[in-house]
């Protein structure tokens, strides 16, 4: 069967916004998930038990997706995942849909290409509807083709894997607000704390092969540089940020999208980070947003909360 997408941000424009990040020393969230190699080292560290956050948040969602379910009444519900990756988490919340006699039809939003293809592919083997969206979810007008007609089907819209906290997670959630009708349901997560431990999470090989997928597309490996991680604390009021940037040790001439790229020793190229929130202001800044918090999810180590959400009134 075809896979039906809806393209809002092209190749093109990714390829031209991929060189003057880079020129700027910058690379930001979506081009972690854009090269065939970036792909494969993803995949790679969701199937990698060390990598906790993938574990937590689908450890939840398994385990608590007839829950969220119930949230939303109605026989016909869309599911909607922003930054859906490859869908595998999704696919916990169709089969419940499925198994309860329900219909669902399944929209899953990513930047990358190849993971939307994947997505969409697992939800049609499993019989139920796709229709991905090819987009930036930070971008607003890409966010804004998402808000529903008035008698569309109700909708539970996700945002997991600490998605969230590679973004400004209070401007996020106001552009998300929209999305969300009285009747529909908010599911959204985050990480908690950030000690020593958060930060040794970043530092097994599957973890550290991912983060340089995007340098290795282009020729430059862990020879070329050191890979650094860095936590900054209070980056806002209960929230904590991990941040990662590449070093260079020596002159380097790269050839980017047909042009030239040069770098010089000492070069910082500073890539996306991951937000850590304290619960309190987690659970504050949805309400500042305009959320109500119907009912929350803890993972066993008490480091990744879920929850879902509503329209305040």
């Amino acid at each position: 069967m075809p896979l039906r997408l809806d393209v809002l941000l092209t190749e093109s424009a990714l390829a031209d916004r991929f060189w003057q990040s880079l020129d700027q020393r910058v690379l930001p969230e979506m081009f972690f998930y854009w090269f065939p190699l970036s792909v494969r080292a993803w995949v790679a560290l969701c199937r990698d038990g060390k990598y906790r956050n993938y574990v937590r948040s689908d450890a939840l969602i398994q385990t608590h997706a007839k829950q969220m379910v119930a949230h939303v009444a109605g026989k016909q519900i869309d599911v909607i995942s922003l930054g859906a990756g490859q869908g595998t988490k999704d696919l916990h919340v169709l089969e419940v849909l499925l198994s309860s006699g329900r219909q669902g039809t399944y929209r899953p939003v990513d930047s990358g290409q190849m993971l939307l293809e994947m997505a969409c592919e697992q939800a049609l083997e499993h019989g139920v509807a796709a229709h991905g969206l090819k987009a930036d979810v930070a971008d607003p007008a890409h966010l804004s083709a998402l808000e529903p007609d008035p008698h569309e089907s109700p909708r539970l819209v996700m945002m997991v894997g600490n998605t969230l906290g590679a973004f400004d997670p209070f401007l996020m959630l106001r552009r998300l607000r929209p999305l969300v009708r009285k009747g529909d349901v908010l599911v959204i997560d985050g990480e908690l704390g950030h000690d020593d431990a958060t930060r040794a999470g970043y530092e097994h090989p599957s973890n550290r092969a991912f983060a340089l997928a995007p340098l290795r597309s282009i020729g430059l490996t862990e020879t070329d540089g050191t890979l650094m991680f860095r936590l900054s604390n209070d980056v806002m009021p209960g929230m904590h940020r991990l941040e990662k940037s590449f070093r260079l040790h020596d002159d380097r001439t790269l050839q980017v999208g047909g042009e030239q790229l040069h770098f010089k020793a000492g070069d910082c190229i500073h890539m996306n980070h991951s937000g850590k929130f304290e619960r309190s202001a987690f659970l504050s800044i949805l309400t500042q947003a305009g959320f109500e918090v119907i009912d929350e999810y803890l993972s066993e180590d008490c480091r990744f909360l879920m929850v879902a959400a509503k329209p305040a009134p």
